[in-house]
């Protein structure tokens, strides 16, 4: 006799339905729905990353399948075709991203015990990634001439290696400009790559009390003001500056002091890493900036794992909503591997979830054991015996 509800109907514990609703209420996301609720489009949504299914034909079909079990959902009946495609072209984007942001405050609490770095300061990395799409069919995406292509801009929070925050926008949008509208908090620790370089947006960070660590271009300039020692320890560091960098040309220079470390990568080439945290060991702000590649370790799983190349819409609001319910599905997975005591790769983990949506057996039990067979619950008599004294 079963206890237990599917796996999936568990996973979906993960979001409460109270505060869901409240969701939909504020986004007045079902102001003109006609029985199909945004609970059930989220389902369908959901299921179409972790299940990998590659349409619209292929969700619905699945979910009819699965039509005895859909209950435990809290989903009535498999949603027809035509209905999900025209809630994902007209329902708010913004929805799944309230619901993203209210996940993360879970995953989050169960990344705390797991800090790699010994000091308090918060590390994200800021990045962005293109998604090709096709130019012909998703025409409001144009990126060049015959190509076209949404941008993803996320911050990775590496207490657990979690997305932080992302926005979407079209492929031609700056990196750089949408960086500059995000605001962090003081005492973090940002990494990004060169392409965010921006002297001015250098000093504005500084002025908030945000460290910085990233790569300076081949052309900078710059005046060195003080030497410091290497430590013999850290072979790598080659050297150790604190420099003015920037011409001497007022609109072009830094106002405030920055360190200039060089380090000698693994190829043996020369990486010249700027930041302006003064009180860091070099070696410390070169392990910061390698934990940079994290963040393209997160693009690649996420490309590879769940649905983002290929796309169930054509419209912009459907592509924003798929690509919300890729970064929730992403957070489920990333805290599925945080409770688990078994070691969990994201690919084996995607892959056995797969077959076990519809399962009815313990989600936590499986993830600790999943290859050993379920205990089975002793059957419990069909009529109790009543004692009557005689």
């Amino acid at each position: 006799m079963n206890r237990v509800c599917s796996i999936f109907s568990q996973l979906l514990h993960l979001f409460p339905r109270g505060e869901f609703e409240q969701a939909v209420r504020d986004h007045r996301a079902e102001r003109h729905a006609r029985g199909f609720t945004c609970w059930g489009q989220f389902i369908a949504m959901l299921f179409c990353h972790l299940g990998r299914a590659q349409s619209l034909r292929e969700i619905c079909g699945a979910l009819a399948a699965s039509e005895g079990k859909l209950r435990h959902l809290g989903l009535p009946d498999a949603p027809k075709r035509s209905t999900l495609a025209y809630a994902n072209e007209h329902r708010p984007a913004e929805l799944f991203a309230t619901v993203f942001y209210q996940l993360f405050a879970k995953c989050q609490q169960a990344a705390a015990p797991r800090r790699k770095f010994r000091f308090r300061n918060v590390l994200l990395t800021v990045d962005s990634t293109l998604i090709q799409l096709c130019c012909s069919l998703f025409d409001w995406a144009v990126y060049q001439r015959a190509k076209g292509a949404a941008k993803l801009h996320l911050v990775l929070d590496h207490q657990g290696h979690l997305p932080r925050y992302a926005v979407l926008t079209e492929g031609k949008a700056s990196d750089l400009t949408i960086a500059r509208a995000m605001h962090f908090e003081p005492g973090t620790i940002l990494v990004f790559d060169r392409g965010y370089q921006a002297y001015r947006w250098f000093d504005d960070l500084t002025r908030q009390g945000v460290f910085f660590v990233s790569r300076l271009r081949w052309y900078a300039v710059w005046e060195v003001l003080e030497e410091r020692p290497v430590p013999a320890s850290a072979p790598d560091i080659l050297s150790d500056q604190v420099i003015a960098l920037g011409s001497r040309n007022w609109h072009r220079r830094m106002k405030t002091r920055v360190r200039l470390v060089r380090v000698r990568a693994d190829d043996g080439s020369t990486l010249l890493l700027v930041t302006n945290h003064l009180r860091l060991a070099a070696n410390t702000i070169s392990a910061v900036y390698r934990e940079r590649w994290q963040i393209e370790v997160f693009f690649r799983a996420l490309k590879q794992t769940l649905r983002v190349k290929t796309f169930v819409g054509t419209s912009a609001n459907a592509v924003m909503i798929q690509i919300w319910t890729a970064l929730i599905a992403m957070l489920v997975l990333k805290y599925l591997q945080l409770r688990s005591r078994f070691g969990w790769s994201l690919a084996n983990l995607v892959a056995l979830l797969r077959q076990q949506l519809f399962v009815y057996r313990d989600l936590w039990t499986w993830l600790d054991a999943p290859f050993e067979p379920p205990q089975i619950t002793p059957a419990q008599p069909q009529q109790l015996c009543l004692l009557l004294d005689s």
